[in-house]
């Protein structure tokens, strides 16, 4: 079943761990089909969260935060890999959640990779027949960790567990 607006339409410390053991699809132009399981999500919530690219404000960059849930935020890493989002909560309050890894491609750039997602699909929906979530009845447990990547955010903020690990399948 695809996930609709709704699922989105929560705040990102439900939507995240929600994800993990969703499935991401991409219908590819020629017709291809890939899929890849969710198994690691990060929160990002606010202007608050110095984790988050909503911490210094509105910019061109980061305007799509601030879209209706269920917006793609697609951004460049390192200036080498896409790092693939999804808009959570209010429009108007910006928070979303990084796919941060696949249960095959263990990382948010080898996942991108593998989904031949880039750039393009910055500002796009998860909504539509291109790229959407699916929940095929799968059932797993997660851990938490804190986020990774975000020494600059300083001590507290590096540390909150709002990383979302699947470690069990039933």
């Amino acid at each position: 079943m695809k996930l609709g607006e709704a699922f989105f339409h929560r705040d990102c410390l439900e939507v995240a761990p929600d994800l993990v053991g969703k499935v991401l699809v991409h219908r590819l132009p020629d017709g291809t089909i890939l899929r890849e399981r969710i198994a690691e999500t990060e929160a990002y919530r606010g202007a608050e969260d110095l984790g988050c690219h909503a911490s210094k404000g509105k910019t061109p960059r980061n305007e799509l935060l601030w879209r209706k849930s269920g917006t793609v935020y697609v951004y460049l890493c390192y200036g080498i890999h896409h790092l693939m989002n999804v808009i959570t909560g209010e429009e108007g309050q910006p928070q979303g959640v990084l796919l941060r890894a696949g249960e095959v491609h263990d990382g948010p750039g080898k996942l991108t990779k593998y989904l031949q997602i880039d750039k393009t699909f910055n500002g796009g929906s998860f909504l539509g027949d291109t790229v959407w979530f699916e929940d095929d009845g799968y059932v797993c447990e997660t851990r938490t960790a804190p986020r990774v990547g975000i020494d600059y955010a300083g001590d507290y903020w590096k540390n909150v567990p709002w990383r979302w690990i699947m470690v069990k399948t039933t």
